[in-house]
């Protein structure tokens, strides 16, 4: 008893640990700096592990000695089997004796180690033609029917074939996922519970049938089951094959303790359920609570409202940004504060930018003269309907175009991994804001021609086409002759513009959405040259540029502490929920 109570007592102990241990979900969308937003509730998850765990150990409610012991049920079961094998009904195939090198751990008195064959039935499923299949026919279980835990009886197949009485459910049986190329699907179960028609389940599909069925339900979820799963061996696939299931084997319990098991591990399952439901509501309100807050920065009309804006999330920073995403949108807006022109302040003696686009249009007509690029297309003028927001004093609106000396499309070429004379980077070699210029192949080309695409420091690489369109890449303290593949697109800088501030504009919203507007393709997204050149761009005196970078550069270090403090917790409260399933769970 002592025993049990310490273990049942590391559900309700650390619930802090349960509630707060969370991993981070895979970011979505393209180029908008944020998370899904949501994050994985793994404390929680292995709580419900951890209850399964303890109910199939004996250890989640006390033992009754006055309950009938486990044997006397199993021999009940061995008859009835044997009864019905004699009238042909079911098929028995006898099984060996449980050897003590197969039992995992040991159970308490009055349990017994059994084979999931001795005390239930199981069948695999069928394959039907599509010829057979039909809207009037009968309806046939797959591997989609089974939806958290339960039968769902939306997108059926129904095929019009007489499918024979070992392939069709009653109610109470289990239906698991047998066969599947994700192995994380196989094992996945439900309880038949209503039937309102005659029904049969499908290939790679499997029923088990028993009356401790409600038992057998929750073994089949629980760590121990996955282990029997993960330790089965096939080389081309993921399944359990009806031997597999027979031979697996299971701790039973006596009866009235299987019921008690159950109704206890209902309880304790919706109050998971409750605990993770609060848990997505309190991030969701968190997540919009950030967004708002955040987005009355970017809004402001005027300095005293700014000032005000921030007050207010200074105030409850630390509250604020405790999740990856919230530090996500936190970047993002310090990416847009920096291209409105209000993340440093305006200097009066900076020279306008006014000024800075005639020296951009003097150096590029020199540029032309000397046949070092091609006169450039004529841009429109920019009304004033079409600006997204009103700039400082002294900065202009603009086009990217117009403040590089060329934007232009990458070489094709195979790439050659022996010949390194001259490398061809991809899109696939820069990875997080990087590339391993080791790593990059060469490429078959000529002196002459690979002069027109040989990178230099300050140039800017962005992404035309696929999953990681519009992501950009800043050329810097290049060391090898290189030139860039054809599914990426240069911009290159003009003398009399800053490049990291040209790489900054291309992490924001701003850019972001124009991009996203002009992306051209249905199933493969993907932008063109002409599209970035007429991209608006707010272009900020050239002190001012360089005033913005180091500012921006200041507080992605700050956000990126923030977010490498919070990973370490992250880590260290996910290994405390580990260390605490571990402790409960050791033999």
């Amino acid at each position: 008893m002592k025993k049990q109570s310490k273990a049942v007592s590391l559900i309700t102990d650390y619930m802090d640990i349960w509630t707060s241990a969370l991993t981070s979900k895979a970011s979505s969308g393209r180029g908008n700096g944020n998370g899904s937003g949501n994050q994985n509730a793994y404390g929680i998850k292995k709580l419900r592990e951890l209850i399964l765990e303890l109910a199939v150990r004996g250890k989640l409610i006390p033992q009754d000695p006055n309950d009938e012991p486990a044997r006397i049920l199993v021999e009940e079961i061995a008859k009835e089997k044997s009864r019905l094998a004699k009238e042909g009904k079911i098929k028995e195939k006898v099984l060996s004796k449980i050897r003590e090198n197969e039992q995992p751990f040991k159970l308490p008195v009055g349990w017994i180690w059994e084979f999931l064959g001795t005390i239930g039935v199981t069948n695999i499923g069928l394959t039907y033609s599509p010829k057979d299949i039909s809207e009037d026919g009968i309806p046939v279980l797959r591997a989609n029917n089974i939806l958290n835990g339960k039968i769902v009886l939306s997108d059926l197949v129904r095929v019009t074939v007489d499918p024979p009485d070992r392939v069709l459910v009653n109610e109470g049986d289990l239906l698991i996922c047998a066969r599947s190329g994700s192995r994380a699907l196989v094992g996945k179960a439900a309880l038949i519970d209503q039937l309102h028609e005659r029904t049969a389940f499908g290939a790679f599909m499997a029923i088990f049938r028993s009356s401790l069925n409600r038992y057998i339900y929750y073994f089949i979820n629980s760590p121990l089951f996955r282990r029997v799963i993960d330790d089965v061996n096939t080389t081309t696939i993921n399944q359990i094959t009806q031997d597999n299931l027979r031979t697996t084997v299971i701790p039973v319990p006596p009866l009235k303790e299987q019921h008690r098991i159950v109704a206890k591990v209902d309880e304790l399952m919706a109050l998971c359920d409750q605990l993770e439901q609060q848990q997505n509501d309190s991030n969701t309100a968190h997540q919009a609570l950030v967004e708002t807050l955040l987005t009355t920065l970017t809004t402001a009309v005027n300095q005293d409202e700014f000032a005000e804006a921030w007050h207010r999330i200074a105030e409850h920073f630390d509250t604020l940004f405790t999740t990856e995403s919230s530090i996500d949108q936190l970047k993002q807006t310090i990416l847009q504060l920096a291209v409105m022109g209000k993340l440093v302040p305006q200097d009066p003696n900076d020279e306008p930018a006014s000024i800075l686009l005639k020296k951009i249009a003097a150096k590029k007509d020199h540029l032309i003269k000397e046949g070092i690029i091609k006169r450039q297309d004529h841009f429109p003028n920019i009304d004033e309907n079409e600006r997204p927001f009103n700039l400082p004093s002294g900065w202009e609106w603009t086009r990217l175009g117009t403040v590089s000396s060329n934007i232009h499309y990458g070489y094709t070429a195979s790439a050659d991994h022996r010949n390194l004379k001259i490398r061809l980077l991809r899109i696939t070699d820069i990875q997080n804001n990087s590339v391993n210029w080791d790593a990059v192949p060469g490429c078959e080309i000529e002196e002459d021609k690979a002069n027109d695409f040989l990178l230099e420091d300050d140039d800017i690489l962005i992404a035309r086409t696929g999953g990681t369109i519009g992501k950009s890449y800043l050329v810097k303290n290049i060391s090898v002759k290189s030139v860039f593949a054809s599914y990426l697109i240069r911009v290159r800088r003009v003398e009399g513009m800053f490049s990291a501030f040209i790489k900054t504009y291309l992490g924001t919203q701003l850019y972001w959405k124009q991009l996203y507007d002009s992306s051209m393709g249905t199933g493969q997204p993907n932008v063109n040259a002409t599209a970035l050149k007429g991209l608006l761009f707010p272009l900020p005196p050239l002190a001012e540029q360089h005033r913005i970078v180091a500012k921006v550069e200041e507080l992605m270090a700050i956000c990126d502490s923030l977010k490498a403090r919070l990973n370490a917790a992250q880590t260290t409260q996910v290994q405390l929920s580990d260390a605490i399933v571990d402790q409960a769970t050791e033999k």
